[in-house]
């Protein structure tokens, strides 16, 4: 083998994940055959649930059973979000509260924040998606569909998870990593930013307004140091990914075909590839492409990224709140002491 070949093959092994990628086309990839069997556009969302329950699955080597109990917070979650959906304020208060327990789960566990986000993802994602741009009765058929097709999703993952554990030995984990001290600062800066987005999305009627949601609560991942870099790395991907997916829509005809592989290779993104930037720029630009093979590309590209920016500005100024008004109660506490 030629250096340059062995130099491309170590850049990709390093860069792309291929066991994540592999076992997320097989729980996905039945999703997309049944869309063009069925012609259900519902049936495209299901992918997100098989991931959504994939990626903990394999993270955090979870058995069949708390597969199963995972599966079951997003649905309750995304059906609590979507039924809350005509009433904007109880709709805002939920989405807070979800972003809430998201992370309020690592008082039991430091592991627990994948899991919780990949409950707020998937639910937050839906209620929003299966109302944009339809009737009252197309998106209670839509969620219809997606609940009553779900356990599909559910089979796809404990198979692989059962396949791994016979062929690997892998054993479930029973336990998942130090309670987190400081649970609560984290939660109430999650449950801020998502208040202020959700409500930011609900008063102006902001299309596609689950990035602006999506966006708040991924950037609280620390201090406002680690916020501030998590916001760059999505910027960045956006600002790149979403015009680069616009153009090569306007260079390709419009196509049903085109539109589901493109949700496909987005949906992939979320757990393919070593490094969050690239991850993240590449499912900016498949969905932006999927966007325009859907016929709806227009004004996209700047949709998507103001989105993404004022989600995560959001998450910012929560995270700098939540530090100023710790940091107060502790010098209060050393002083009266």
């Amino acid at each position: 083998m030629s250096p340059s070949a062995a130099d491309l093959r170590d850049f990709l092994a390093r860069e792309i994940k291929f066991r994540e990628l592999l076992r997320a086309l097989i729980v996905v990839g039945p999703m997309v055959a049944a869309y063009f069997i069925a012609r259900e556009t519902a049936l495209l969302n299901l992918g997100l649930i098989a991931v959504s329950l994939l990626i903990p699955a394999l993270r955090m080597q979870l058995a069949p059973k708390l597969i199963a109990w995972h599966y079951l917070a997003i649905l309750v979650t995304f059906a609590a979000l979507f039924l809350a959906a005509p009433i904007k304020p109880l709709f805002v208060v939920l989405t807070a509260l979800a972003g809430f327990l998201a992370v309020a789960a690592t008082r039991h566990g430091e592991d627990f924040r994948t899991l919780g986000n990949w409950v707020f993802i998937p639910a937050v994602y839906l209620a929003c998606e299966v109302r944009e741009g339809v009737t009252a009765s197309e998106a209670l058929r839509h969620a219809g569909v997606i609940i009553v097709s779900s356990p599909i999703s559910l089979a796809l993952v404990c198979a692989i998870r059962i396949y791994d554990r016979q062929r690997r030995s892998d054993a479930a984990k029973t336990a998942f990593g130090p309670a987190a001290a400081e649970w609560f600062l984290p939660a109430l800066a999650t449950a801020m930013a998502v208040f202020a987005a959700a409500a930011l999305v609900e008063i102006f009627d902001l299309a596609q307004g689950q990035w602006v949601m999506w966006s708040a609560a991924s950037v609280v991942v620390g201090d406002l140091a680690a916020s501030t870099g998590k916001l760059k790395q999505r910027a960045i991907g956006a600002v790149a990914g979403v015009p680069l997916g616009f153009l090569a829509g306007m260079l390709l005809p419009q196509s049903r075909v085109g539109y589901a592989l493109a949700v496909l290779a987005a949906t992939l993104t979320l757990t393919s590839f070593s490094r969050y930037i690239v991850g993240f720029g590449l499912r900016c630009f498949f969905i932006a492409l999927a966007a325009s093979f859907a016929g709806g590309a227009s004004g996209i590209a700047e949709e998507r990224i103001v989105n993404v920016l004022i989600g995560g500005t959001f998450g910012l100024i929560a995270v700098g709140l939540t530090e100023i008004v710790w940091l107060r109660g502790v010098r209060k506490v050393r002083s009266s002491g």
